[in-house]
């Protein structure tokens, strides 16, 4: 099977450790915890199990379309960094709502991004990970989810 196919699974079909590492995952991203260690503490799993399924295992959601999400990060205060951001969320078919972006201070800006997803809207978590890996591009959180 190629890396990037899909399974749409029962929550009763899957073994307890992928949904617990799904919770830690949520408790991360609503920031409930700030570190993994504490989200693996509070959930009841190892951080060894944590890390090999963080990146495989994500909770469907099948109302995805009109939804907001919300993400912060830090960005090198060079010209078109941002621009390439924009450019990964539009690539993905998402649409911008808001921009919030700090004075650079040490050479790094502060951002903070409220984005749309649409029904034309890819996958939100490769977005993330596309922006992730951008250069220049630090610290990204998803931060809510509505």
């Amino acid at each position: 099977m190629a890396e990037t196919e899909y399974f749409v699974v029962r929550k009763k079909a899957l073994p307890k450790v992928l949904l617990n590492v799904v919770e830690a995952k949520s408790l991360l991203e609503t920031r409930k915890v700030l570190t993994v260690q504490e989200a693996v503490d509070e959930i009841g799993i190892s951080r060894s199990s944590f890390y090999k399924y963080k990146d495989d295992v994500f909770q469907f959601h099948d109302n995805a379309q009109g939804t907001t999400i919300t993400i912060t990060f830090l960005i090198d205060d060079e010209p078109g960094i941002l621009s390439d951001v924009l450019k990964i969320i539009a690539d993905h078919g998402a649409n911008i709502l808001t921009i919030h972006q700090s004075i650079p201070i040490n050479a790094t800006a502060s951002l903070t991004l409220s984005i749309q997803i649409l029904e034309t809207t890819q996958d939100v978590d490769t977005m993330l990970r596309t922006i992730k890996d951008k250069r220049g591009v630090h610290d990204v959180q998803l931060i809510a989810r509505e």
